[in-house]
């Protein structure tokens, strides 16, 4: 997806540990907000808050429905999703 998407999924890794599921259109903004203490009350009691993932949907349905598969997770499979795609290293030639 391009960085021009209309909606972005994000994940927010809180202070205590806690994984934070959003969308919004403009993440950096919302993070922000996130860290101001206007944004959630689950992330305002948990500051500060870094964004630790976003992917980028090409709408509001489809953004809502990325969310809600992300929320399902389990903690292990969302610590998952946020780490960094490593290339896989060849056995070198005998």
């Amino acid at each position: 997806m391009s960085e021009a998407a209309s909606w972005w999924v994000y994940l927010l890794r809180c202070v205590d540990g806690t994984l934070y599921t959003g969308i919004s259109t403009d993440p950096d903004r919302r993070l922000v907000q996130h860290n101001a203490g206007t944004a959630s009350r689950y992330t305002r009691a948990r500051l500060p808050v870094e964004m630790v993932w976003r992917e980028a949907q090409s709408g509001h349905g489809d953004a809502l429905r990325r969310e809600l598969a992300i929320k399902k997770l389990a903690r292990v499979d969302k610590e998952k999703l946020i780490q960094p795609v490593r290339p896989r290293r060849r056995k070198p030639k005998a």
